[in-house]
């Protein structure tokens, strides 16, 4: 059992909670568990339910110490009929047990119906592949014992609990089959996809590139007029019209009236409902006999999905048809039929970008309203400016067509780099010209309404103290001078090969001088190639190396300093296991040699992070004050979130809480982001309870709808005026707390510019809804005229395949990889290498982490084969019934053959060679 694993089943818990009943596998876990123990698990299912035996058995699992108890439990879980908990555990992917949840919600409404119109008996042999022999058999006894009422609860309980993919279609057909009329009620929504987004492309594969959140339950489901708990609030909403606001009537006016409007109003008011309103009202008010189009974008991917979800179950009951369409099933869905046959279509803004440069859209007059949530985005190249240019020329080429009305919805229209009400002013006009939104809508007559709803938090800046001497950071400063000593040594008869000026170790200023330095090197040549070889190597070294040094001293400035070191001891333990030339040998030498005297500094209680006190004192007196206090406590990095749960469950004076975390899924320097189940299950038990203080990154930032708290602290967490506003939106309940924790004034200063800039921009705004309306129209078509102007003046060249053959070089030992000719398209966005010299050239290992993504099934990784470098080089898969490698371009040096000249790509997209589509008849029998 590794420490992945354990952490991974604690991360997973409320999935095992929800679906196991332990007793039913306490026979396979004799081996490992004593009869005690078992009699208490059993005992507590008696006394209070599966769900809290499943809590005390997960409690007794992990203290397991012995080897082998984490295969035992799988086996035991395969072996009871928990094929589909096995499975999840086993990839440690739970997207297949989510997508049940949809089914569960329309069973427990239904349940009363069940209850009184099913006979258990007649469908249980249909069912019995989906439940547990064992309930299966106490169903039976519960009919013949308490009567068939009976025991369809307990066949719906079983089936609440069920981790077959397939029960909710082998219901409806053994409804259809005994003809029960509420086959026609269990309706299995259409097109529900598992739009699973993983970034691959940092093992070889690229996808689209997508910035993933997650969200929880829509606002509106929060904002209802109803005081009845979430899950009945969600009930209710399935099937019952929407209950407006006055304040969300209000914001809705101006759309409703046609307007084109930006709509601003504070995270958590339930704009959602208002963009539900205002769509309702634009399909149902068309003349006779002509039809209304909807396009309805999302940023991201799981913000997408939740809001299809929450316009299908809204509009569907109305007669109206919704479709989605993201990255992940664009491939495989029509999107001009898509957009042809429904009347509202949700998708990620880059498919309709894509469309429309390809022509499979004619043009946006295909839409008559067009709802861009956090439409503040729209600016330079994001997909959403780009479809407002494909709006804009048409509008102002003279197009005699008609243009969709359009909406955005925004907590923060935000103010740039405005220093002065004029300025901001300016910039929000400029992004309403972006938009042609003629309308700012605000809420304005239902304040009073408004603030009973969402609560402003008090802004609290603290100034912390930092070490007043830091022996850890002078010892890693010395062997960061020794590195960057010998980089300049090995580069020295070639100038300034090796710069690095004003570089204070332990900030991302010296993070971004390095990565110029890295980059700088992997395509450094010269006439020697052996040599060339060897200096380019050592420098990818030096430079990788004091990287991991300058994350070490970011970690310790902000966290313990044993937390840097864990870092550090795990970057060389990785080190040994890969290519281990001379020059790592000496590094992780001078590494080790310091080692006793790092853990003697790490040890010493004097050298404790003062910040921390400062964190403990608040935590400590914030739940003093109220013991039912929530968090949600915001850090820069993904390391800090790992080293703050630690501290937090270390420190035995703060047991009262219990962390969890959220952090992005892409992957870092540092280590790889969490999955979108993993994010999903720590939403989940942050709002159920289970966690009381939830440690964020910036993914939570935008776009994300955590559950009310009461507490939100930033630690050394700072942003634009945009992102201030959003995460002080996330202290929802009254009374609420918003502190800024820092030791760098400036840090306070940008924060109180934020606070400034906030007023400035609500100022803006307020000046420029006293503007007559058509004065308002004259100045946004102005700025639309000279904005096209500039596009207009500006070259476009199109990119012009290279077909001159070139060499793919290793991007750290600079030995020949492949040539393009030899490269092929899998997939349009995957990249394969054809013949036997290439299979020569790496190396495979066992992927840590094998599993499939759509045609794909990850196998192993592969690396350089030259000795001592084993750079990684990308992955090698199942396509279809072909065994191929996937590489990724960024691990490569691409070098032309009749020049010479090294350049390097950071995306295949970027590389304009002459890309070859994958033909089968190329790979050999």
């Amino acid at each position: 059992m590794t420490a992945e694993q354990r952490r991974n089943l604690l991360l997973f818990r409320d999935y095992v909670r929800k679906i196991l009943d332990p007793t039913y596998i306490l026979g396979y876990m004799a081996p490992w568990f004593r009869e005690d123990k078992m009699q208490h698990i059993q005992a507590e299912k008696n006394n209070r339910g599966p769900m809290e035996a499943a809590s005390l058995f997960l409690e007794f699992l992990l203290e397991l110490q012995e080897e082998g108890w984490f295969r035992g439990f799988l086996d035991a879980l395969n072996q009871a009929g928990y094929s589909g908990l096995y499975e999840a555990i086993e990839s440690w992917d739970f997207q297949k047990i989510e997508k049940l949840e949809v089914h569960r919600t329309l069973l427990r409404r239904l349940q009363p119906e069940f209850k009184a119109r099913i006979i258990p008996l007649e469908i249980l042999p249909e069912l019995s592949e989906c439940l547990i022999s064992q309930e299966c058999e106490e169903i039976r006894q519960i009919c013949f014992n308490k009567g068939m009422i009976a025991g369809a609860e307990k066949l719906v309980e079983c089936l609440l609990r069920s981790d077959k993919e397939n029960w909710p279609k082998t219901l409806k057909l053994a409804l259809e089959k005994e003809q029960n009329n509420l086959s026609e009620m269990w309706s299995v929504e259409k097109g529900e996809k598992d739009i699973e987004t993983e970034d691959l492309e940092n093992d070889g594969m690229e996808t689209s590139e997508i910035h993933i959140f997650c969200q929880e339950d829509p606002e509106y489901q929060n904002l209802s007029q109803n005081s009845c708990a979430p899950s009945e609030v969600s009930q209710i909403n399935l099937y019952s019209p929407l209950k407006p606001r006055n304040y969300q009537l209000e914001l809705a006016l101006p759309a409703k009236e046609g307007k084109n409007t930006i709509i601003c109003a504070p995270t958590g008011c339930g704009k959602t409902l208002v963009s539900l309103l205002i769509c309702e009202h634009h399909l149902n008010n068309f003349p006779q006999g002509r039809k209304g189009k909807v396009a309805f974008f999302a940023n991201h991917v799981p913000v997408y999905e939740q809001q299809k979800s929450v316009f299908l179950r809204h509009f569907e009951r109305l007669g109206y048809s919704v479709a989605g369409i993201s990255g992940a099933t664009a491939e495989n869905v029509p999107v001009e039929q898509t957009i042809e046959n429904n009347d509202i279509i949700v998708l990620t803004p880059q498919i309709l970008v894509n469309n429309l440069k390809n022509g499979t859209i004619p043009s946006l007059s295909v839409f008559t309203l067009m709802i861009f949530d956090e439409c503040h985005n729209t600016s330079k190249h994001h997909p959403y400016n780009m479809i407002m240019f494909n709006y804009l020329d048409q509008k102002l080429g003279g197009s005699s067509d008609p243009l969709p009305q359009v909406v955005g919805l925004t907590a923060s229209v935000g103010v740039g780099d405005a220093k002065t009400t004029n300025e901001a002013m300016s910039y929000i006009c400029k992004l309403c010209a972006a938009l042609d939104a003629t309308v700012i809508a605000t809420v304005r007559d239902n304040l009073e309404e408004l603030e009973q709803v969402v609560y402003k938090p008090q802004k609290i800046s603290r100034k912390v103290e930092s070490r007043t001497t830091n022996k850890f950071k002078c010892i890693v400063s010395q062997l960061m001078r020794d590195i960057e000593c010998l980089a300049r040594n090995i580069c020295a008869e070639f100038g300034n090969l090796f710069q690095i000026q004003n570089g204070e170790f332990g900030t991302q200023k010296y993070e971004q001088r390095i990565v110029g330095v890295h980059k700088a090197g992997m395509v450094f040549r010269l006439p020697d190639k052996e040599k060339e070889s060897r200096i380019c190597k050592a420098l990818f070294l030096y430079t990788s190396y004091l990287r991991k040094y300058n994350d070490a001293l970011i970690i310790s400035e902000d966290a313990q300093m044993k937390d840097a070191l864990d870092y550090l001891k795990d970057f060389f333990n990785n080190v040994r296991t890969a290519g281990f030339d001379e020059t790592e040998q000496d590094l992780t030498r001078r590494f080790e040699e310091k080692l006793e005297e790092l853990e003697s500094v790490c040890r010493d209680p004097s050298n404790e992070n003062p910040k921390l006190n400062d964190l403990y004192l608040i935590l400590q007196e914030e739940y003093h004050l109220n013991p039912e206090t929530r968090t949600i406590l915001f850090v820069k990095t993904r390391a800090l979130v790992d080293a703050l749960k630690k501290w937090i469950k270390e420190n035995s004076a703060l047991s009262f809480l219990k962390p969890g975390i959220l952090t992005g899924r892409g992957k870092t320097s540092q280590n790889t982001g969490m999955t979108l189940p993993a994010q999903k299950c720590a939403l989940d038990a942050f709002r159920a309870n289970g966690d009381n203080i939830l440690i964020v990154t910036s993914v939570a930032d935008e776009g994300i709808d955590i559950a009310q708290c009461n507490l939100v602290i930033l630690y050394e967490y700072v942003g634009n005026v945009i992102r201030m506003i959003q995460t002080r939106g996330r202290g929802r309940a009254r009374g609420s707390k918003c502190y800024l924790l820092t030791s760098n004034a400036d840090v306070i200063e940008k924060e109180n510019i934020n606070m400034y800039k906030e007023r400035m921009m609500n100022d803006s705004i307020s000046r420029l809804q006293t503007w007559d309306e058509v004065e308002f129209e004259k100045t946004v078509h102005s700025i639309q005229i000279h904005d096209k102007f500039i596009r207009d003046s500006q070259p476009k060249p199109k990119p012009v395949p290279d077909k001159e053959n070139k060499k793919l070089l290793c991007g750290k030992c600079k030995t020949l990889a492949c040539y393009t000719a030899d490269v092929r398209v899998v997939e349009a966005c995957h990249y394969t290498v054809v013949g036997d010299d290439f299979k020569e050239r790496f190396v495979s290992k066992q992927h840590p982490k094998p599993k499939s993504y759509g045609g794909f099934e990850k196998r192993a990784k592969i690396f350089c084969a030259k000795q001592n470098c084993s750079h990684d080089w990308g992955i090698h898969v199942k396509y279809k019934e072909f065994e191929i490698p996937v590489i990724k371009i960024e691990s490569f040096v691409v070098e032309d053959i009749a020049t010479g000249v090294q350049t390097r790509y950071s995306k295949w997209k970027d590389f304009h060679f002459e890309k070859i589509q994958f033909d089968a008849t190329e790979i050999p029998k």
